[in-house]
């Protein structure tokens, strides 16, 4: 299966930057464990390949691995070489849309105007990620649906368990969720489990969604 299936079925993908390497074995288990199936590291985490790579070898076949924050091509080959399944980027650059293609990647690029989520769409991205939906909020999904629902979107930024079924209600395939989920505050306690609670309250909200 490939990650816009995967994305569509599963709804949640985990955003994890900026913790230290000898946690992401533990985040990734409270993750699991919480019923998350999907987590990008990214790439201006310190050491993204190597947990990237760690990953792999001990989730590869529970959970969907990419990379987050993937600016150009030399951050992408050093993400494929890691073992990413997928790119996420915070912006629409074209010649990493095309190393993606060429690769056989999944690519879901940064867009935040109409124009840009055509012009993601035209260089071949089969998804894109509305970001940052903090400041645009759940109606602007909405909006762009409107015109250009043959677009899968998800949303990015601001996204918690208050709004998540805003998010997919207004015409979101799916939701990026960082720092609302990969609570810093415990993880620098030892406390995993409170991510793992975190993760089923999001996707028990998710039952919120409108059939």
């Amino acid at each position: 299966m490939n990650v816009y299936d995967f994305v569509k079925e599963n709804k949640i993908i985990a955003i994890i930057r900026g913790i230290d390497k000898k946690d992401i074995i533990p985040v990734a288990e409270a993750l699991y464990d919480g019923g998350i199936k999907i987590v990008e590291v990214t790439m201006n985490t310190d050491d993204a390949p190597e947990m990237i790579s760690m990953l792999n070898k001990k989730y590869g076949d529970m959970l969907y691995i990419g990379a987050g924050t993937v600016l150009d091509i030399e951050m992408a080959s050093q993400a494929l070489d890691a073992g990413a399944k997928y790119f996420i980027t915070p912006n629409v650059d074209e010649d990493v849309i095309s190393f993606s293609l060429n690769q056989n990647i999944g690519i879901i690029p940064g867009v935040m105007t109409p124009t840009e989520v055509v012009n993601a769409y035209k260089a071949g991205a089969k998804m894109v990620k509305v970001f940052p939906t903090s400041i645009l909020g759940s109606n602007y999904i909405k909006e762009l649906q409107g015109p250009l629902s043959h677009i899968p979107m998800i949303a990015v930024g601001g996204v918690r368990p208050e709004n998540i079924s805003d998010f997919i209600n207004a015409g979101a395939v799916g939701v990026g969720v960082g720092n609302s989920l990969i609570d810093k505050v415990a993880i620098k306690e030892g406390n995993f489990r409170k991510i793992t609670e975190k993760a089923k309250i999001l996707l028990e909200k998710l039952k919120d969604v409108h059939k």
